[in-house]
């Protein structure tokens, strides 16, 4: 299985269960791993047979950054699904860190890994 990935990739939106956290957008970095055959693309040096990791990345953004989620849980869920929506996609592994939610750590983290059905 070939593997693409889109890392640390900084977005703002809406997200948390607390009403301090539901009145500005916050920061979060998502990364991204989009599995697929994308050997054909290796061969022939066209897109053909791969994915359009632009394509995935804009979409990715636009969807996040006008979302309002209230777990990270949900908004992983939707951006997997989002991911998948490319027929070259077969499956992602999608972590989502939201800096200064902890009050010690760096930072809050959730990974989920989701395959076409």
């Amino acid at each position: 299985m070939d593997k693409i990935f889109i890392r640390n990739l900084e977005l703002r939106t809406v997200i948390g269960l607390y009403e301090r956290e539901r009145t500005a957008k916050q920061a979060l970095i998502l990364n991204l791993e989009l599995r697929g055959d994308f050997s054909h693309a290796g061969r022939t040096d066209t897109l053909e047979g791969s994915v359009n990791y632009r394509e995935v990345e804009e979409k990715v953004i636009a969807f996040v950054e006008s979302s309002s989620f209230r777990l990270l849980e949900a908004l992983a869920e939707a951006v997997a699904a989002l991911c998948l929506s490319f027929p070259e996609v077969v499956s992602v592994k999608v972590a989502i860190d939201k800096p200064g939610a902890a009050l010690r750590a760096d930072s809050i983290a959730l990974e989920i890994e989701r395959t076409r059905q």
